[in-house]
């Protein structure tokens, strides 16, 4: 990941302000202040959600709906957002949980009931399942929709897809959008533009999988580019973070979702989750899932682990068998996305006898094309592949330009080990026609099957 400029950059303090997209429309997204000093540290970060003084006032005497969940915390002590905003008086009417449910501990993929909270006493909306988008009965009598959700910055991981739909359900019944900005973890851009074929719940927007957005960010194109349906926009607003910029190394203090355990983990995640639609476990039922490749085998290697059932993995694969396999927890230590494991298992599997990727229509949704398992199965080299990849990244990489609110990466004359998609210097051309999904890529993809964090 970019390290840390010496640089200072200052944005001059002012209470709301409008954020120029390049193009006129009704609800203008409203960007809040902030400020920046040199070289933040993790302690000087604050989140959107604790930048109470900014947004309280706009919640006041209005009936508020909150799209949260267990990652939705501020301050040292990690107190709910939710707790903070019933003690301040605000009207939070409702809940909306996305997956893994509110308190964060349903399993991957797994149906989440609405509810109850029974901390706070108010019922709770479940965003996965059956209730993707939020029906307008559950949503009419509110004033204002709160999202705050510690995302990964990968379009499978579906909590910006919970809110996508959020922004979606609010244009049509004429309710708020308010985005509590946080850190990109993930902040690279690289891999494969999602085509149409191949959109669903685990992949929406015409992207890469690594998007280099805060949510903040990518609710702002999502608005901007007219993603929603029937080319609606929202009225929405974004409380961004305070002391961050891109390329800044950042660590949530509470672990996205159940199987994204530590640090380690959130690095690995973009590589390692494709293997979900392989023969391989990804460590579902371990202490560190996400970290560690292995199959029953043991030609693979030396290394095992032995999946059980725990919570957010209570049907984990191949429970109560040893796998052997890779053990990746000091490896990548840059992050971003890497192709060589895949490559390597593609070859280690064959040799057994056996083929990689066994749900197809799964690994496609994944990648957000076809092309990509097809260039795996061709054998064809990691260069190849990037090369198939560049035409979108770089007109994908003029359409992130128009929207980022922080202070973006500092400029690389190359690539690094890892051959990562950088940023270009600026003031360097890219072609403004570009489309952003190449028509070279192929276009076949089935129905989703949601489930990838």
């Amino acid at each position: 990941m970019p390290k840390r400029s010496n640089q200072q950059y200052r944005h001059t303090p002012i209470i709301l302000f409008t954020l120029v997209l390049g193009v006129l429309f009704s609800g203008t997204p409203r960007l809040f202040a902030q400020t920046q000093k040199k070289n933040p540290t993790p302690r000087q970060i604050q989140v959107g959600a604790e930048r109470l003084d900014q947004y309280l006032p706009l919640l006041r005497n209005k009936k508020i709906g909150l799209v949260s969940n267990h990652t939705g915390v501020i301050g040292e002590h990690h107190r709910p957002l939710v707790d903070t905003l019933l003690a301040l008086g605000i009207q939070v009417k409702r809940l909306f949980s996305p997956e893994h449910g509110f308190r964060g501990t349903a399993n991957a993929g797994a149906q989440v009931q609405s509810g109850v909270d029974k901390p706070t006493g108010l019922p709770v909306i479940s965003l996965y399942g059956n209730n993707k988008k939020p029906q307008p009965k559950q949503i009419r009598d509110l004033d204002l929709l709160l999202f705050d959700l510690q995302d990964v910055g990968c379009r499978f991981y579906t909590y910006i897809s919970t809110m996508h739909y959020v922004m979606e359900a609010a244009a049509e019944v004429g309710v708020e959008v308010m985005i509590l900005d946080r850190p990109n973890p993930n902040d690279y851009v690289d891999g494969p533009i999602l085509t149409s074929p191949c959109r669903s719940f685990i992949g929406m927007h015409p992207i890469p999988v690594l998007h280099g957005l805060t949510v903040g960010e990518l609710a702002l194109m999502i608005n901007g580019e007219r993603w929603l349906a029937g080319g609606r926009q929202c009225n929405l607003s974004v409380v961004p973070i305070k002391g961050w910029r891109h390329g800044e190394s950042y660590t949530p203090p509470i672990p996205p979702s159940p199987n994204l355990k530590n640090s380690d983990a959130i690095r690995l995640y973009p590589s390692l989750c494709f293997f979900e639609a392989t023969l391989l476990s990804v460590g579902r039922g371990t202490h560190a899932p996400f970290t560690m490749l292995g199959y029953p085998s043991e030609t693979l290697g030396n290394f095992s682990f032995i999946p059980r059932p725990m919570e957010g993995a209570t049907d984990a694969k191949y429970q109560g068998q040893q796998c052997y396999g890779t053990d990746y927890t000091h490896a990548f230590p840059e992050g971003g996305l890497v192709l060589s494991p895949l490559m390597q298992w593609q070859q280690q599997m064959t040799k057994i006898g056996k083929k990689l990727i066994d749900r197809k229509r799964t690994f496609d949704l994944l990648a957000g094309t076809s092309a990509l398992r097809e260039q795996l199965e061709k054998g064809m080299t990691e260069s190849e592949i990037r090369q198939s990849w560049q035409r979108g990244l770089n007109a994908y990489q003029t359409l992130r330009k128009k929207y980022i609110i922080y202070p973006d990466y500092s400029p690389r004359k190359k690539t690094d080990s890892l051959n990562q998609t950088l940023w270009q210097k600026e003031g360097s051309s890219l072609p403004a026609s570009a489309p952003v999904a190449p028509k070279t890529l192929p276009l076949q993809c089935a129905k989703p099957s949601p489930k990838a964090m």
